[in-house]
């Protein structure tokens, strides 16, 4: 059971908890939005393709009366089947989740275009079948895969579970059935409803030392999501992670599911005009990539598995496209670290994710760091990147557009000088960084900061824990 309390200095008072039955709240007028409105709940990058499906008919055409609550697709092509209950669930929950994933392993590209265009229209949106069909296509990271939408991933959302599910749950997981179990709690805070949802299972050590054995055993369709997931995820970490500034430069180079003399045809083809050889970033899940070939937007396996085609008049099979793009540091983005920018040259974005898979964007800790760090000392983007975790490029953008990071410019490069182009949003103080830090009692040789007067791994560490 969590535990949630409101804090004040030493003191720590209980919150009550409360139900969605209790503060009248419903399971599809007000649970079902909250998932809806909120899919990372589900899991990581899902969108929502429908939600109260019921157009399907049962062996004699009869309409079936079950509505499937919330039907989502994942960035690797795999569905996601939602079952909602704003109490206890059933004893026999499990059983509806798989009766309507087994309904919707039978679904095409086609069904699921026109339930999510008529989705759209019952909440407002106008979208053609063309436009929602092109939606769920750009959504997942490589080609349509139609032996991962045979195999649904199920979730589901209730106050709480019963034995009998739980049981039945990890068994159907070690044989090889994705099923998911969160719980959604309710609290009632100074007059105001809070939220949460926990996933109870698979922990992640049950999914990585318990089931992970199971599946490496699984049919070719298994082994082929954990490819894919593993491909799709480079995108969403590398955005999530916020390492690359929109407008960074990438370069081509062909590295999987390619052989050698394709890969010298596919370079005789960029001779052809070099504006095929590269594209620029923007920090967009979906299609993070523009080709200066055709100024088109594209995702990195969508891109690669395109010049595929063009060089070799055939279709692509299984490209991970995140490792075909890697970074050209020639460009050196405004208040970024040149050493640290240099380090990513050349690296692929699946490489580049693996470095920063745990990685985010909660500045909350950054922002508390540099209030504590005093006039007269410095420290570097690496170093504050490396208290807060995350990575000494995202932490100079941030600082340039920020406009709430307390005195930007006692953060320098290692090599103790401002960073090119420093730029620091809500910057009141006059004068250059440089001249501002010597007001503040650091000592410069030239252009460069006193070493004794930047602040230790250590003592970054003491001062955000003071």
């Amino acid at each position: 059971m969590d535990h949630l309390f409101t804090v004040s200095g030493p003191s720590a008072t209980p919150v009550s908890p409360t139900g969605l039955a209790t503060e009248g709240l419903l399971e599809r007028q007000h649970l079902q939005e909250w998932v809806i409105d909120n899919p990372q709940v589900l899991g990581e990058a899902v969108l929502v393709i429908t939600a109260e499906f019921d157009r399907w008919a049962d062996t004699d055409g009869v309409p079936a009366r079950d509505r499937l609550d919330v039907l989502g697709l994942d960035a690797t092509g795999r569905l996601v089947v939602v079952e909602l209950k704003r109490g206890t669930a059933d004893r026999d929950v499990h059983l509806q989740a798989i009766t309507y994933a087994a309904l919707v392993s039978r679904f095409d590209i086609d069904t699921l275009a026109q339930a999510h265009r008529d989705f759209l229209a019952r909440r407002g949106q106008t979208a053609d079948l063309d436009a929602s069909r092109q939606r769920l296509l750009d959504h997942v990271d490589g080609d349509w895969s139609p032996e991962l939408l045979q195999r649904p991933r199920q979730v589901i959302i209730a106050a709480d579970f019963p034995k009998q599910v739980t049981h039945t749950v990890v068994w159907l997981s070690e044989m090889n059935l994705d099923i998911d179990l969160i719980q959604v709690g309710l609290w009632k805070v100074e007059g105001h409803l809070v939220a949460s949802f926990t996933k109870v299972y698979p922990t992640p050590e049950v999914e990585e030392f318990t089931l992970a054995p199971a599946r490496v055993e699984a049919k070719a369709a298994a082994q082929k999501l954990e490819e894919r997931s593993r491909a799709q995820n480079a995108v969403h970490v590398l955005v999530g992670a916020g390492l690359l500034p929109d407008g960074t430069r990438l370069r081509l180079t062909p590295r999987h599911g390619v052989t050698d003399a394709i890969r010298d045809a596919i370079a005789a083809w960029v001779t052809e005009d070099t504006k095929r050889s590269t594209v620029t970033w923007s920090n967009d899940t979906a299609k993070p990539l523009t080709w200066d070939a055709d100024n088109s937007r594209y995702s990195p396996t969508g891109l690669a598995n395109h010049i595929f085609r063009s060089v070799t008049d055939r279709k692509a099979d299984g490209i991970q496209g995140t490792t075909w793009w890697g970074v050209d540091t020639a460009l050196i983005p405004d208040n970024v670290d040149p050493e640290e920018w240099a380090t990513l040259e050349g690296a692929d974005l699946a490489t580049l994710a693996k470095r920063l898979r745990g990685t985010g964007k909660d500045w909350t800790r950054m922002h508390a760091l540099l209030e504590a760090v005093p006039p007269g000392r410095w420290t570097t983007y690496g170093d504050v990147a490396a208290i807060v975790g995350s990575h000494a490029v995202p932490v100079g953008t941030h600082l340039a557009d920020c406009g709430q990071c307390h005195a930007p410019w006692r953060v320098l490069t290692a090599a103790g000088r401002v960073a090119a182009g420093f730029r620091g949003a809500g910057v009141t103080h006059q004068g250059t960084p440089t001249e501002i830090l010597i007001r503040e009692g650091v000592p410069f040789n030239g252009d460069t900061a006193a070493p004794e007067a930047r602040l230790t791994l250590d003592e970054l560490r003491n001062l955000l824990d003071s």
